[in-house]
């Protein structure tokens, strides 16, 4: 009797139930798809988004700095710029200081979308409906577990 418990112990982990990383995805992607529709009208992807959000607060920095950011690596991030420079959101250009890095610049038509976008996160906190309180609390505690994968 005692070995039964104990072999439901040793697989206990193995549960969905006790997994910390499955709320975290299924929300993430329910939260993601209530993006979608608004981002639509913007012809962004969440990604993009996230992206443009950086680039209208900073202006411009280098491709390694975004992808610092956003904790994304230059795979990621190089289409996604690529796509946002071909509709004249974004420029690339190597750094004159150094020829490795490739700096990457909102442009006028980049900056005006910045209007549109002021209301998404308010259409997304009335979908959400989660209190302030309890937001201002997860946003805290999900940056806590970020800081350590830097």
């Amino acid at each position: 009797m005692n070995e039964e418990v104990t072999d439901q112990d040793k697989y206990a982990a193995l549960k969905l139930e006790n997994q910390l990383c499955f709320p975290l995805y299924a929300c993430s992607r329910e939260i993601i798809k209530r993006y979608k529709p608004f981002l639509d009208s913007m012809d962004l992807t969440y990604t993009q988004y996230i992206a443009m959000m950086v680039l209208w607060e900073k202006k411009s920095l280098t491709v390694k700095e975004l992808g610092e950011a956003l904790y994304l690596d230059s795979g990621t991030l190089t289409p996604l710029l690529k796509k946002l420079e071909s509709r004249g959101i974004v420029t690339r250009k190597r750094s004159a200081a150094d020829e490795r890095s490739l700096i990457v610049a909102i442009t006028e038509k980049g900056e005006k979308m910045k209007d549109q976008a002021v209301e998404v996160p308010v259409k997304i906190m009335q979908c959400v409906q989660f209190e302030p309180e309890d937001a201002r609390t997860l946003y805290r505690i999900l940056n806590k577990l970020l800081i350590q994968f830097k």
